[in-house]
């Protein structure tokens, strides 16, 4: 909290007028670090707009303003009635953010939910490697640092649509084990922001059309030379910073990849 911080830390936050940009984004910058700190941690409620203004030497409306980018950025979320907190990542967060594999509305018709389908999740393979060239440029390590490898069979109405090969670093997620992945109770975003204090803001993803792999023949039950759609996919943390790096193979006979395409904040 604000409130228990040290000396040092309150003179820090007094000065931000005296910082490089607008007064909103330092503000902005100020409260990501104390998330990212671990200050606040995922679902707490912040202190009052009065309590953290006083802090800051800000007026209420250059702390709202910088509030309402981090809501927009689903780093905090308000709560009607009851105030301000750290976003968790749950289940609706991560198909409305994070999944887009949908069924294809004429192949499906009117049997089509009116809300996204969660998929189901099985764990395929796991494993503890080296990182390679690819792996360590994306990931900001050196090459031959160690890595986690994990593949994930995702299925929609009981058919395999996606397979995911996850690589995260073994430093930063440090403990991390099978056991541990599998008996996770939520999303595997979810599980690293509770787990290990590492919250995923936001991904970039680049698409591209491939034939079926070996793998992907024997994992998603397909013809080799099967068209699939790549995605690869960089999530990042607080200060740009990687922490997975996610290549998905879709099969999309049957759905499609939806991506939604809004006006730049």
């Amino acid at each position: 909290m604000l409130s228990g911080m040290s000396d040092a830390a309150t003179k820090r936050l007094d000065r931000l007028g005296q910082g490089v940009g607008s007064l909103y984004l330092q503000v902005k910058r100020a409260l990501l670090s104390r998330i990212e700190a671990r200050a606040w941690s995922a679902g707490d409620q912040l202190p009052s707009e009065t309590l953290i203004a006083g802090q800051l030497g800000v007026s209420i409306g250059t702390l709202r303003r910088a509030v309402d980018e981090l809501v927009q950025e689903q780093v905090l979320v308000r709560r009607q009635g009851k105030g301000t907190f750290v976003a968790l990542h749950s289940r609706d967060r991560y198909l409305f953010q994070f999944f887009r594999v949908e069924p294809r509305k004429e192949r499906f018709g009117a049997e089509i939910p009116s809300e996204n389908e969660y998929p189901e999740v099985e764990c395929v393979s796991f494993e503890r490697q080296r990182a390679d060239e690819a792996a360590a440029d994306a990931l900001r390590l050196r090459t031959g640092d160690p890595v986690f490898v994990i593949e994930n069979r995702l299925s929609l109405k009981r058919r395999a649509v996606v397979l995911d090969h996850i690589v995260i670093s073994a430093t930063l997620f440090k403990g991390l084990n099978e056991k541990r992945f599998l008996e996770r109770s939520s999303t595997i975003y979810s599980f690293y922001q509770t787990e290990f204090g590492i919250t995923v803001l936001h991904a970039r993803e680049r698409a591209r059309a491939v034939v079926a792999t070996r793998d992907a023949v024997r994992r998603l039950g397909v013809a080799v030379g099967t068209p699939l759609i790549e995605v690869q996919r960089l999530a990042h943390s607080f200060g740009e910073r990687p922490v997975e790096w996610r290549t998905s193979l879709i099969h999309t006979q049957q759905h499609d990849y939806v991506c939604d395409v809004s006006a730049p904040r």
